[in-house]
């Protein structure tokens, strides 16, 4: 199949890749021509602008935009309804707020063009790992665009099944899901990052309290001088703590047992917030997404070995640089 890809960043351009990886041919579009000009290298069509890039797709059109949430993407997305036509898909695979997911396929619905809302998790990883993908709008368009997502999910791998599942969408078992109408996929999403936040979270006060049993605050015959590049790789051996997260600890401490790159000035990218505000607005306790959340706020005034962990973790899975000291 054929897919428009707007926005070559961090993600965007592995998406492409692992498409066109599978056979799948891509056009591309970026305000950044470079990025353009090097997937071209690699065999995506280039585009040298919107108009350009959507009469470069074969009709019906499938539009994905990978952009960050807000207005860019809302702007991106309310010029392509005039670029785009009746049955043409446009894909929001970014980290928007399922609010927006709504209004715009209210909006998109009014010129009979199809609208899906995409939760992409995978990182700079998902070259090499696939994407986990939580989708939501469309369904018709959803089950059009199926090789897609077969394409860009991880598959079963080697994970061991989940027994009991008979009767249930064996699509999550490949790694993507449809979940629902539109902003249903990146409202799993957002919860998804909310609790990814809550397990960072208690990986870096793990690693803190390790660290700091070596300290004189502590009775000399309790002080032990623990390694956590071994101890991070020993738990990823079996452990019921293990997980994805924990590996990219490990690497993160083999690397630089101290952590020296890394202030701890952790960012939160909107969905913790976002699933805090749903969490009150159904009324659901959340403590420990909540308090995760608040530490990451704190972490900006003054830092600890936990938040150095934090920030370690989210440059692992995908790419984040703390921002420059000074």
């Amino acid at each position: 199949m054929q897919l428009g890809m707007i926005g070559l960043g961090r993600m965007g351009g592995n998406i492409v890749r692992r498409l066109m990886h599978a056979g799948h041919s891509c056009v591309v579009f970026d305000k950044s021509t470079a990025a353009v000009s090097g997937l071209a290298g690699e065999g995506a069509t280039p585009s040298r602008d919107l108009a350009d890039f959507v009469r470069l797709l074969a009709k019906p059109r499938a539009v994905w935009v990978m952009l960050p949430a807000g207005a860019i993407t809302h702007q991106t997305i309310v010029e392509l309804s005039g670029l785009m036509e009746p049955g043409d898909t446009l894909i929001d695979g970014g980290n928007s707020f399922f609010h927006d997911d709504v209004a715009h396929a209210e909006m998109l619905n009014a010129k009979r063009i199809r609208y899906l809302d995409v939760g992409t998790s995978g990182g700079v990883w998902g070259l090499e790992r696939g994407y986990c993908m939580m989708i939501g709008g469309d369904k018709a368009a959803f089950e059009h665009l199926d090789p897609i997502f077969s394409a860009l999910a991880p598959g079963i791998g080697t994970i061991d099944r989940t027994p009991g599942r008979n009767g249930l969408d064996p699509r999550a078992e490949q790694g993507y899901l449809y979940c629902g109408p539109a902003g249903a996929g990146h409202f799993v999403k957002m919860v998804h990052n909310g609790i990814e936040y809550g397990m960072m979270q208690a990986y870096a006060e793990g690693f803190d309290i390790l660290r700091n049993v070596n300290t004189p605050a502590i009775p000399a015959n309790r002080r032990y001088q623990l390694n956590l590049p071994d101890i991070a790789e020993v738990w990823r051996r079996g452990s019921v703590v293990a997980s994805w997260l924990l590996d990219l600890s490990a690497i993160a401490l083999a690397e630089d047992p101290e952590l020296k790159e890394f202030s701890g000035f952790v960012e939160d990218s909107g969905e913790g917030r976002w699933t805090i505000e749903a969490a009150i607005e159904e009324a659901v306790p959340a403590d420990v997404l909540s308090a995760a959340l608040y530490t990451r706020f704190r972490s900006r005034q003054d830092h600890t070995f936990a938040e150095k962990i934090l920030s370690a973790m989210r440059k692992q899975f995908g790419g984040h640089q703390e921002p420059p000291k000074g």
